[in-house]
């Protein structure tokens, strides 16, 4: 029988459990665990495992807890996209707020001067993208020779978007002899490795295994389905299931920009995230749905990896990924703090190997799902109607705003059919699949199995294998410093044109920077 540690077990400082109580934690995760105890023994960690499992309390709790208040910058992490250093710092800042702990987060796309200007009012712990902190290193704004923690978050996609110099870069920055390093990687190829030999004091390895990085609490479905239904069928679901919060995750960000337009159309409350969006838009959208302002969240796979985004009820996979670890990201976003979860994936006959390779990976069949008819999507969503119509009338508050429509509300009981009204504010109120507008979405041709579980497509290429070429704003995220570039995820370009403006066949592109497919296998 296994024996769970709570927090307090652990011999953590009471100002940070006091700021763990009021997050709500009381049981470590695996990794949280395990690295806690090492870490605040001193010792190196190299942490492998996945989105979702807890890595910014596992490196950030111990690292607080001996944070001295009284001194300077003692500790940084460096994180691969912007999106996952802001949620790095706001997480840090919660856990030490109690003991007064000063985080800030770094990182491009942003102003440097008031960068540097927040680094000046203080900090002890400064969270960032590897390119602004090598720039604030060079201008001097950035010191790290009191250093004490180096964290790198998310290293092999560090790693994967070219960073390999900049980290170095840093590393090389901070006291060798003194400093304690963590280190989290997803996978562990050659490249991380030679990390942990070449800068660390002999590390710790941590491996969560497979079977506890998809929780037993998401409960995982699909629906064979072709490509011109999906739409209709996304809808379908949300109005029967009702989700709280969901995440739509779309292949590319063409795809993305049209479910969210559609969704908007027909009244849902959807936003959608991207590489191509502007950092503001992003953490807007971001903000807006932690904050219960939106339903709806639509993603490419650049928002599967390092969002911390808590409540997430239902995972609906528009588009299958080709590699089967990016799933296990993907429904990561659901099924967290010990609350269920429900994962739907769309496919096609063509795709089925995909969803098997996936189930191979972890060791859970997903069950085939009926979609819900278009009467079952109208009466759930005349239910929702109801409920809302004899909540509002049963509000003292509404009640006493609708009081100065009552002249009116009689004027039209005069001229009309009572029934009628009530027809028309239940028009207003309802999602009626046969009346509503239509919605387009232009169709992607779906995956071809190549028969060896989606690791790769069958065109090799290590992880690494990119190497420094990502920089020149092609492949992998956005680059922090230059802003530009595709996502790794957008690769349905229907034309490619070189500058003389001349098309050339897409595959003559393939190996280009832009998309490289990844060999997931590296252990």
């Amino acid at each position: 029988m296994e024996i769970y540690l709570k927090f307090t077990e652990l011999g953590l400082s009471e100002d940070i459990l006091s700021a763990i109580t009021k997050v709500g934690y009381e049981t470590p995760t695996p990794i949280q665990e395990q690295t806690i105890m090492l870490a605040l023994e001193g010792k190196d960690v190299i942490g492998q495992a996945q989105t979702g499992t807890g890595k910014t309390a596992a490196f950030g709790l111990p690292t607080l807890n001996k944070i001295d208040v009284n001194g300077g910058l003692q500790a940084i992490v460096i994180a691969p996209t912007r999106e996952l250093a802001v949620q790095s710092q706001e997480e840090l800042f919660r856990f030490g707020r109690d003991k007064g702990i000063k985080v800030r987060s770094v990182f491009g796309g942003a102003s440097i001067d008031k960068q540097i200007k927040a680094l000046k009012s203080g900090a002890h712990v400064v969270v960032g993208t590897p390119g602004r902190m090598v720039d604030l290193i060079k201008r001097r704004a950035l010191q790290l020779g009191d250093i004490e923690t180096l964290i790198l978050d998310e290293a092999d996609e560090m790693l994967n978007m070219g960073f390999i110099d900049d980290l170095e870069f840093i590393i090389k920055a901070t006291p060798t002899e003194t400093r304690q390093t963590l280190l989290f990687s997803a996978t562990m190829p050659d490249a991380i490795k030679k990390i942990g030999v070449k800068f660390m004091k002999d590390p710790q390895h941590i491996k969560i295994v497979s079977k506890e990085m998809t929780s037993d609490l998401i409960d995982q479905y699909f629906v064979k389905t072709k490509e011109f239904e999906k739409f209709d069928v996304l809808t379908r679901l949300i109005d029967v299931q009702k989700p709280e919060l969901a995440i739509v995750f779309g292949r590319t960000k063409r795809r993305v920009d049209e479910i969210t337009r559609g969704l908007k159309l027909l009244g849902y409350r959807a936003e959608g995230i991207h590489g191509d969006l502007a950092q503001q838009k992003r953490l807007a959208v971001l903000r807006d749905f932690k904050n219960d302002n939106l339903d709806v969240l639509v993603a490419t796979d650049v928002a599967a990896r390092g969002l911390d985004i808590s409540g997430v009820t239902h995972v609906y996979n528009y588009d299958i990924t080709q590699d089967q670890e990016s799933y296990v990201h993907r429904i990561g976003r659901t099924g967290r703090a010990g609350k269920s979860g429900l994962s739907i994936t769309f496919v096609s006959n063509n795709e089925m190997g995909y969803l098997r390779a996936i189930e191979r990976l972890t060791k859970k069949e997903m069950k085939g799902m009926k979609p819900p008819t278009r009467e079952e999507a109208y009466q759930a969503s005349l239910a929702v109607a109801f409920d809302e119509i004899k909540r509002d009338l049963t509000d003292e508050k509404i009640s006493a705003k609708l009081a100065k429509f009552d002249g009116d509300a009689e004027q039209l009981l005069a001229e009309y059919d009572p029934k009628l009204l009530v027809s028309l504010l239940l028009q207003a109120k309802v999602s009626d699949p046969d009346t509503r507008p239509k919605v387009d979405i232009a169709p992607e041709k779906p995956l071809p199995f190549n028969g060896e579980g989606g690791r790769g497509g069958g065109r090799g290429g290590n992880r690494g294998g990119r190497g420094r070429n990502d920089r020149r704003g092609g492949g992998g995220y956005n680059r922090d410093k230059r802003g530009g570039g595709r996502d790794r995820d957008d690769r349905n370009k229907k034309d490619y044109y070189k500058k003389d403006k001349q098309k050339v066949h897409p595959k003559a592109t393939e190996k280009k920077p832009g998309f490289v497919i990844r060999n997931k296998g590296d252990k």
